[in-house]
């Protein structure tokens, strides 16, 4: 009786465990290989012939030198794709708001003589943690800072912004964006930053 019961349980278990253990991935894998190979790998960034960064995934810059991106509320560290989410902080709890606060004096202290408003993108963590892009606004609040720092004229960092803006999705859907990383190391290949 147990054999009758257990012998077709495994049987099932065995050929589930192909069929969405092992086909059914492959098969996802391929056609998302087929729709955006570079999408499907990752996105990555290569200098030099190597991979130095995602486009999906932002980095924690912090030098005076480089734009700063969203927030990361994943720990142990900043962008830890292993520990993807947000703070899950609501808007009236008390540590979300001193959160908030400490990164707005941390923006004003880097940048003292800007009396601009921050924009919320620069002092909220995005859902997941890990968003590479910002506004438009959050970048230009940043242009006096890094300007000072990498010796250009804000002019000149203005363009170069401007060129890696990507516009809403569709034409209609969202806000137009900087991918944060992407800019920095265009702004590296441009006007090495002092280390």
């Amino acid at each position: 009786m147990t054999t009758r019961i257990v012998r077709p349980a495994l049987v099932l278990l065995g050929v589930l465990s192909v069929i969405t253990g092992l086909i059914y991935p492959l098969c996802v894998t391929g056609v998302a290989q087929l729709l955006s190979a570079r999408a499907a790998a990752g996105s990555l960034i290569d200098r030099g012939g190597a991979p130095v960064a995602s486009r999906l995934i932002g980095q924690n810059f912090t030098r005076a030198e480089y734009f700063w991106g969203r927030p990361s509320a994943t720990t142990p560290f900043p962008y830890n794709a292993d520990a993807s989410g947000g703070s899950n902080l609501g808007p009236l709890n008390p540590a979300l708001l001193e959160a908030v606060r400490a990164r707005i004096a941390a923006l004003r202290a880097a940048d003292p003589g800007n009396e601009a408003p921050v924009p919320v993108d620069l002092v909220a963590a995005s859902g997941s943690g890990l968003d590479p892009e910002v506004s438009v606004a959050a970048i230009q609040y940043q242009i006096p800072r890094v300007a000072r720092a990498r010796n250009m004229s804000p002019e000149a960092l203005r363009r170069v912004a401007a060129r890696h803006v990507d516009g809403r999705l569709a034409g209609f859907l969202g806000e137009p964006r900087v991918n944060v990383v992407e800019l920095n190391l265009a702004l590296d290949a441009a006007v090495p930053a002092a280390h």
